[in-house]
């Protein structure tokens, strides 16, 4: 199947929402909001939340769109204002790696269209986003899935085999399956 990504801005808000009112709210209502430092803000209209980051340029994602235009996943990044929370923090920040300059948070696909390679166009669209705004050292926290099974619903952070398909490296293992990549991102000329 062939995809098309753009970035999430005002221009693809509404397909965002939409894919995201198709599934729950993802993640029980998370609306995508888990990164951002207000995301834990008692009575959060995570929604509004999520839509005034966004609009603001507060809020960054590669969107991936099916050949019929409509959403169908996405894989959310920014800096660190914007991804300020880390998964596994205590492990994390115990031996904490070298600044990032951004983080890929979290990836989401739809739950019909799981397998289908939209989390590695989602992949692919962040890095190209990443290096058109100046590039720099990028890292994730994803799982390791070789040598066990894995549910699609729990892999929000992707695995670290699709990362290290992009040119990651493993730095250090803060999980019992999570790992810290990181790849250094060339900004285009």
């Amino acid at each position: 199947m062939t995809y098309t990504v753009r970035p999430l801005d005002a221009s693809t808000w509404d397909a965002f929402a939409e894919l995201v009112e198709r599934n729950g709210g993802i993640f029980g209502g998370c609306w995508c909001m888990s990164g951002h430092p207000e995301a834990w803000v008692p009575g959060l209209d995570k929604r509004a939340a999520k839509e005034a980051r966004v609009r603001s340029g507060r809020a960054h994602a590669a969107l991936v769109f099916d050949s019929d235009g409509v959403a169908q996943g996405w894989a959310r990044y920014g800096n660190l204002e914007e991804q300020a929370s880390v998964g596994h923090r205590r492990a994390y920040e115990e031996d904490p790696p070298p600044v990032p300059d951004w983080r890929i948070g979290c990836f989401y696909v739809d739950k019909r269209h799981r397998k289908q390679g939209i989390a590695r166009a989602a992949l692919e669209g962040a890095l190209d986003q990443i290096a058109e705004a100046g590039g720099g050292l990028v890292e994730s926290i994803p799982e390791v899935t070789a040598g066990r099974s894995a549910q699609g619903r729990f892999l929000f952070s992707a695995t670290v085999e699709l990362f290290e398909d992009f040119g990651f490296e493993r730095v250090r293992q803060v999980g019992k399956h999570a790992w810290i990549v990181s790849r250094v991102v060339d900004p285009y000329s």
